[in-house]
């Protein structure tokens, strides 16, 4: 029998593959400089593989999540782990645009897709309680991503060309990754009954997987997570442009970035413990509301000490809100189909993360302006928080399959 405290080394393996599967997909801005000058290939063109890989993660998350509900996430998880670093290594050596569209983009998307359901419905598996603060944990070390990958990534292409420095994040995914995917294990209520509910055997009443994906609760989920990815993406995106546009030094205006990321950090603790107090729904609702404001906030900015103020609150709530999905799916799905569950909600997130670079291009080619997409974040995020204001919980009959904490 596993032993109780494991738990919290699921939730350590979780934050680190993260971490370094979200370094290596985020290491494509800082090595697009080199790659154009190198190569000739356009900006455009190379920033199109994070789109393609964010479209990617949208079609293959709800796959590997029901693969796991399946086989387990030991071997989704070490074949994510293994596909991503041969990705990255192979589109070091890509000889035209397309190769390494397709590469960087498809495999490297769909790889990383193999980490993030997967592991939030393992790690929300294997907590009664403290769950919301163990999948805010996990979301905190894949937050990590932008305060070491990315600079360990700006150091290699100082040093290096860039199919050398991507060799070597490569090598770095594989040798981190791979062995610490073999500490994923199941939770422990399906660890010898994978088919099973939670806790027990099929129950007459127990809700199936088509019931669940054909549930207004699922779709719910779907909209919500895919309202509130857009409203983020955009500003994410954007405001170090935004910046410069308004007068700003480029190498002042990347630190709004880094500013947002530092306050994500905080603000995932910060809504997990709120979560696990007050509810999930309850914190998800007003951080989806406080999201839409804090984007609009962003038209106010126009000096670089308004734009850090704004930039730490808008990452503070947008990275916080973001685990309590995973708490919301536990609380309401059989525990034998979270990975379904989980990976369509990151589908749905992951198409909503896919609306802001290109929504953000043509607003400001129309307009020369950015201030219509953080309004019309600010609309996309009322759209979430309605969206939420909707969800209600199962049926009794569905509450004792995944109990939820007091």
């Amino acid at each position: 029998m596993t032993p109780s405290w494991y738990r919290w080394i699921i939730v350590a393996a979780g934050g680190l593959l993260g971490c370094v599967a979200i370094g290596g997909m985020f290491s494509l801005p800082v090595f697009l400089r080199p790659m154009a000058d190198e190569t000739g290939w356009s900006v455009t063109g190379i920033s199109s593989a994070m789109t393609i890989g964010f479209l990617a993660m949208a079609c293959s998350s709800m796959a590997w999540g029901t693969l796991t509900d399946r086989f387990g996430p030991l071997p989704v998880v070490l074949t994510g782990s293994t596909v991503l670093a041969l990705s990255l290594f192979l589109a070091s050596h890509a000889t035209s645009l397309l190769a390494f569209q397709l590469l960087f983009g498809a495999l490297v998307g769909a790889s990383c897709a193999a980490i993030f359901a997967p592991m939030m419905a393992t790690v929300t598996g294997w907590f009664e309680t403290h769950r919301s603060l163990a999948v805010s944990l996990v979301s905190a070390g894949m937050g990590m991503a932008p305060m070491t990958m990315s600079p360990f990534a700006a150091w290699l292409v100082s040093h290096h060309d860039w199919r050398t420095s991507m060799q070597i994040v490569a090598l770095v995914v594989g040798c981190v990754m791979i062995p610490v995917s073999l500490l994923v294990r199941r939770p422990p209520a399906l660890a010898h009954a994978p088919a099973a509910a939670s806790g027990g055997g099929a129950s007459p009443n127990e809700m199936s997987r088509s019931e669940a994906l054909r549930s207004p609760q699922f779709f719910i989920l779907l909209a919500t997570n895919f309202f509130c990815c857009a409203t983020h993406s955009g500003p994410i995106i954007h405001t170090v442009s935004y910046a410069v546009s308004c007068g700003i030094p480029l190498i002042a205006a990347v630190t709004i970035y880094s500013v947002e990321g530092f306050a994500g950090m905080g603000g995932r603790i910060a809504f997990g413990l709120l979560g696990d107090r007050f509810g999930a729904k309850r914190v998800l609702v007003t951080g989806l509301l406080l999201q839409a404001f804090g984007a609009l906030a962003y038209v106010f900015a126009n000096q670089l000490a308004t734009f850090y103020a704004v930039g730490a609150v808008f990452g503070f709530i947008y990275a916080g809100t973001m685990p309590l999905y995973s708490v919301l799916v536990r609380e309401n799905f059989p525990l034998k189909m979270l990975g379904t569950v989980i990976g369509g909600t990151a589908m749905a997130g992951s198409l909503g993360m896919a609306t802001g670079p290109l929504a953000g291009g043509l607003i400001y080619d129309a307009f020369s302006s950015y201030a219509w997409l953080y309004i019309g974040s600010w609309a996309l995020g009322l759209g979430a928080f309605l969206m939420a204001m909707m969800f209600r919980p199962f049926p009794r009959r569905n509450a004792e399959l995944a109990p939820v904490p007091a």
